[in-house]
């Protein structure tokens, strides 16, 4: 029964801590960090709200710290996708019925308990997990996962009261219906917001949820899951499982009450995953949903008038922060002539003062990459310039993955502006720079925008308005989120809803309402008070 209808104002952003020397944060960090690591974790997956364990245990290690083991997860088999199909399915008819009002109390006090109770326990599972030093862990598995809770609540209630005109004698009213079937989320490593939020946000709309997060992501996953139980959450409304992906495809993209995909990871992925499910096209009961988010090769433009400090810093934070693991990580810059020289001599002294180690060092910019297959191919980019004619390393270039695979943030200049690492996603803590003719402003903006298949992010750095008007104007298509005079990353949610197009992604932009009404199927009704009783038109009668 409904005695009310429930509005959520919008909310603020989750402030962010800055754990500085001596503060209670950093202080109360460290010890569960060191919590942590004293105790090695046994995973299990979560279906049906229990916990289920296969047997099959994949080890967890800290990409900066080889030699310990975080614990162990399960991996999950193909009779456990089965099973966590039917618990989604089960549980179902009561989600979708539940008030909207119970639903959403639920994910407010998730990000209530993520906010205080977890704070310190998810940054230190997004640090020994994925390699994220505490800034990049607090504003990405602390405070961006919350604002995609609460503002994802607002959101949704702002799409329940839009309502259609209702002429007299009529009463139409529309209801936003949850998908008819299951949605599958399928999550990155990089983000553990973007981890929390595929699965929520489509589960917040009423639909139910399988849950497939990136294996070296599971470490702040499983935490997350634990969190959204202990919020409330319904058993079997998301459903949290470790299979290998080729088994998870042949599974749910054959099923016929797949409804829909909630996917972030990279274009290959899911080119295969879109053409998969073209071929099952006539199993489905309704067009699934295909919702995804698949990478960039970002770029940096400068025009000729631009401050240079401020170019070097948007290039190095954007550049290097988190190891360049970002879907929006600048990695191709376009650097004036005029202005090389001294770019070039701040840009190096700036790597040079950049400090690679463990997270538990608090005073390293830079950690490891996140597992061997990573470190394997963007050194191989590494090698390739530090022998082809086209190109040259100004700065860093070192590699190492005796104790962690860290590879030093590293800047490659080339003459080609079609180079492969102008070109092709690397991944990675390197940057390809690219001097061009400062008369030749308007090429280079043709040129940035023809180079990559991709269209995420990008950035101009200029002081002249007219420049700043122009790129704005010439690069409208080259970027889904464009920014002037500061780095091509750290989208906040409410304030620059992230997607790009192109080859990456759907643009379907989450963080905002435009994702929402992708896990919707509208339905309207209509209530004739005094219905016709004959067929008869006046228009038919004579005069």
């Amino acid at each position: 029964m409904n005695l009310g209808y429930f509005h959520y104002a919008l909310p603020a952003n989750e402030p962010v801590l800055n754990y500085a020397p001596g503060s209670a944060e950093k202080n109360a960090l460290k010890k569960t960090i060191r919590e942590l690591k004293e105790k090695e974790q046994d995973i299990p997956m979560i279906i049906g709200g229990k916990e289920v364990r296969s047997g099959n245990k994949i080890k967890m290690r800290p990409p900066h710290e080889l030699s310990r083991t975080l614990g162990h997860f399960h991996r999950s088999s193909e009779e456990h996708i089965n099973l966590a199909i039917r618990a989604a399915l089960s549980a179902k008819p009561s989600w979708e019925r539940m008030n909207w009002e119970n639903r959403a109390a639920i994910f407010l006090k998730a990000a209530d308990l993520l906010a205080g109770k977890y704070r310190f326990y998810m940054n230190a599972s997004s640090m020994l997990g994925q390699s994220k030093n505490v800034h990049q862990a607090e504003i990405d598995g602390v405070c961006e996962l919350i604002d995609f809770m609460r503002f994802n609540t607002h959101y949704l209630s702002e799409i329940y009261r839009q309502q259609p005109i209702s002429p007299a004698g009529v009463h139409n009213r529309m209801e936003y219906r949850p998908l008819e079937g299951f949605v599958l989320a399928i999550t990155p490593f990089n983000f553990t917001a973007i981890a929390g939020n595929l699965p929520t946000s489509a589960a917040l709309c009423g639909n139910v949820v399988v849950w497939k997060p990136a294996d070296t992501q599971v470490y702040s996953a499983h935490l997350f899951m634990k969190i959204l139980l202990e919020a409330g959450l319904p058993d079997g409304v998301i459903n949290l499982i470790y299979p290998a992906g080729a088994d998870l495809g042949r599974i749910c993209f054959s099923h016929p009450d797949f409804a829909g995909i909630h996917f972030t990871g990279s274009n290959a992925v899911f080119n295969s995953i879109w053409k998969t499910i073209g071929e099952n096209i006539g199993k489905y009961k309704s067009y699934p949903r295909i919702v995804g988010e698949t990478g960039g090769k970002d770029f940096v433009l400068i025009h000729p008038d631009a401050d240079v400090d401020v170019s070097v810093t948007a290039l190095i934070r954007g550049s290097f922060e988190f190891q360049g693991q970002k879907c929006s990580a600048a990695s191709r810059a376009y650097i004036p002539s005029n202005l090389a020289p001294l770019l070039r001599e701040k840009l190096i002294a700036a790597v040079k003062s950049l400090k690679t180690g463990s997270v538990e060092d608090f005073r390293n910019f830079v950690n490891a990459v996140i597992d061997e297959k990573s470190f394997e191919k963007i050194k191989s980019y590494i090698d390739r310039a530090s022998s082809d004619p086209n190109a040259r390393i100004l700065a860093g270039g070192n590699t190492n993955k005796l104790t962690g695979y860290f590879i030093d943030p590293t800047i490659i200049e080339t003459t080609d502006p079609e180079y492969i690492s102008m070109k092709e996603e690397i991944f990675g803590p390197v940057l390809t720079i690219y001097v061009y003719d400062e008369k030749e402003f308007e090429q280079t903006m043709d040129l940035v925008n023809r180079t990559s298949p991709y269209a995420l992010t990008g950035s101009i750095i200029s002081r002249n308005r007219k420049a700043i008007e122009e790129a704005t104007e010439k690069l409208r298509q080259a970027a889904g989120n464009f920014y002037i005079n500061d780095k091509p990353t750290g989208a906040v949610v409410g304030q620059q809803p992230f997607g790009g197009a192109r080859a990456s992604g759907t643009n379907d932009k989450a963080g905002s309402i435009l994702n929402l009404y992708r896990w919707i199927s509208a339905r309207t009704i209509k209530e004739t008070f005094q219905p016709p009783t004959s067929y008869d038109y006046s228009f038919l009668a004579e005069a």
